[in-house]
C-alpha cells in the first residue's frame, strides 16, 4: 500500500517540468534544508542520538530551542556532524528563559488588555504567557540585544523567531472546551495591546483613543497599528541576523490573514528569508483541507523575497503523508514537523525517509523547487469541504449517542443547512435530522478567508461566551 502511494507521488512530481510555479512564487538558487523538526534542547540530553533519527528518517534541518548561547556552542558541533543545519529557535515578545527575571526588574514592560490589566499580574490562559509591549524602545532593545547574543554563537546557520505577536484574541477552536470559553468575537479580556505607550503612540498619528470606540474590535487601523509594531520588530530582528550573514527566519500563525486577527501578526510584511507557518489543522478544523487552504493562502500573500514551508503536527501513521501532500502540493518547499518524538514506530520512520528522498530528488530535478499548479484563492465555503463535514456529521451522531444513552452511531437524516445568524468571522446554521427529531446548531469561523473552525451543538444548549 505504501509503495503505490509514493509511486503515485513521484509520477506527479516528476511530469512536473511541464507545470510553472504559481505566480508570487520565489524562485532562488538558494536551497534551505527541506525537512525540519522543532525541538527543545537542555544540557545533558542525548542530542546525538537524535540527530541520528534525524539523519534516519531524512531531515535535515532543526529549530532548536536551548537555554543560553554557550548552550548551542555544545549542540552545533554534533548536529553539524550529522549534516543538519542548526537554527535558533527563539521566543520573542513572549518571554521564555528569563521570565522570572524581567518580571521582577521591568514589571512596566508587559502587555495590557482592553480591560487595563497587565500580563504583570493578570493571566492570559496559561502562566507562561507573558507578552512584553512592542511599542516600548527598552523592548525593542532588549531583544536586540538578545538576537545579537544569539547570533554570536560561531556556527549558527540562522534565528527562527516564535511568539513573536500578542495574546491569543482568538484560540484555535479546539482549545476552547480547555479553558470552558466561546470565543466567537472579540472579548476584552483577551484583547491585548493596550499598554500606555501603545495607545499614546497611535493617538499621536491617528488623532484617538480607540478605546473611545463602541467596539474596538471592528477599528481596522487600531488592529493594523499593532499589526505594525510587531512588524517593526521583526524587521529589527532581521537586519540584525542579515547583519551577521545568517539566516533569518519565523513560525507564525497559519496565514497572515488569520494571524492579524487572532495574535495581530501580519507576517506578510516581515523580511524573512524562511516563513514555517504553524499550519496545525488539529486545532483547527481537524481536516487536512486546512493545510491546503492555508498554503494556498500563504503562497499568494506572503513577502516575496520568503521561501514558504509548512509547520505541521507530528502523526505517527497515514496522516502525517497526506498532511505533506497538502502542503508541497499547494506551494510549500518544505516541512517542518513538531515534533520528531511524534514519528515513533519504525514503520512510520521507514516511511518517512522514502517520502523525504523523493521530494528531494523532485526538487533537485527542478533547479532546487517544488513546482506545482494550485488554486490563488481557497474555497471558504464550508460544505464544499467533505472532510470537515463528514467531522461534522460524525460528531452530531456522537451527540444523538449520548443523548440517548447508547454507544452505537445512527446513521443521520439531515434537513437543509439554514443560516440563522452572521457576525465577524462567525457564521451559524440550523439543521434538523429527520431521524432523531434533533436540530442542531452549527456554527463555522472563517478567519482569514479560509474555514478556521467549527462547532456542533443541541440547539437547546445554550453557549456563554465570558467577558471576564
Amino acid at each position: 500500500m505504501r509503495k503505490n502511494f509514493l509511486s503515485v507521488f513521484l509520477l506527479a512530481f516528476l511530469t512536473l517540468g511541464t507545470f510553472s510555479c504559481q505566480k508570487g512564487a520565489k524562485e532562488t538558487t538558494k536551497e534551505y534544508p527541506m525537512f525540519w523538526t522543532w525541538l527543545d534542547y537542555r544540557p545533558g540530553m542525548n542530542f546525538d542520538s537524535i540527530c541520528q533519527v534525524m539523519n534516519d528518517i531524512g531531515m535535515d534541518g532543526i529549530m532548536l530551542n536551548a537555554p543560553t548561547p554557550d548552550d548551542y556552542r555544545v549542540a552545533i558541533p554534533i548536529a553539524h556532524k550529522h549534516g543538519i543545519e542548526v537554527y535558533a529557535w527563539l521566543w520573542t515578545m513572549n518571554l521564555e528563559h528569563d521570565r522570572d527575571k524581567i518580571l521582577k526588574e521591568h514589571p512596566e514592560w508587559f502587555s495590557v488588555n482592553r480591560n487595563g490589566k497587565s500580563l504583570t499580574d493578570t493571566t492570559a490562559y496559561v502562566g507562561y504567557y507573558k507578552f512584553l509591549c512592542p511599542a516600548l524602545p527598552e523592548v525593542r532593545e532588549f531583544i536586540k540585544e538578545k538576537i545579537r547574543a544569539y547570533c554570536e554563537v560561531e556556527g549558527l546557520n540562522g534565528i527562527a523567531i516564535d511568539y513573536h505577536r500578542f495574546v491569543d484574541v482568538v484560540l484555535p477552536t479546539t482549545l476552547w472546551p480547555h479553558y470552558g470559553i466561546v470565543q466567537d468575537r472579540e472579548y476584552a479580556a483577551w484583547d491585548y495591546g493596550y499598554h500606555p505607550e501603545m495607545l499614546k503612540k497611535f493617538k499621536e498619528e491617528y488623532g484617538y483613543d480607540p478605546r473611545e470606540q463602541e467596539d474596538p474590535s471592528l477599528d481596522v487601523k487600531w488592529r493594523q497599528f499593532r499589526c505594525d509594531q510587531i512588524t517593526e520588530v521583526a524587521n529589527m530582528i532581521a537586519e540584525v541576523v542579515h547583519s551577521y550573514g545568517k539566516t533569518m527566519a519565523a513560525s507564525p500563525f497559519p496565514t497572515p490573514k488569520m494571524a492579524s486577527r487572532m495574535v495581530r501578526q501580519d507576517w506578510k510584511k516581515w523580511n524573512l528569508d524562511i516563513v514555517f507557518p504553524m499550519v496545525y489543522h488539529t486545532f483547527y478544523t481537524g481536516d487536512v483541507s486546512f493545510i491546503a487552504d492555508c498554503t494556498i493562502e500563504n503562497a499568494r500573500d506572503k513577502n516575496n523575497m520568503t521561501t514558504l514551508y509548512c509547520g505541521m503536527t507530528a502523526t505517527n501513521g497515514p496522516k502525517m503523508f497526506e498532511c505533506m501532500d497538502a502542503a508541497l502540493n499547494n506551494g510549500a518547499q518544505g516541512i517542518a514537523v513538531f515534533t520528531i518524538h511524534g514519528l515513533r514506530s519504525p514503520e512510520v520512520r521507514q516511511q518517512f525517509k522514502a517520502y523525504t528522498d523523493s521530494v528531494k530528488s523532485v526538487r533537485k530535478a527542478n533547479g532546487g523547487l517544488i513546482k506545482a499548479t494550485y488554486p490563488t484563492v481557497a474555497n471558504p465555503d464550508p460544505f464544499k469541504h467533505e472532510g470537515v463535514m463528514k467531522l461534522v456529521q460524525e460528531r452530531m451522531r456522537q451527540l444523538i449517542a449520548k443523548a440517548a444513552g447508547r454507544e452505537e452511531l445512527a446513521p443521520l437524516a439531515l434537513g437543509e443547512y439554514k443560516e440563522v445568524d452572521s457576525y465577524d468571522a462567525t457564521r451559524c446554521y440550523q439543521v434538523t435530522d429527520a431521524n432523531s427529531k434533533t436540530i442542531f446548531d452549527v456554527t463555522f469561523y472563517l478567519y482569514g478567508d479560509v474555514v478556521s473552525g467549527w462547532d456542533v451543538a443541541v440547539a437547546s444548549e445554550v453557549a456563554v461566551s465570558p467577558d471576564c
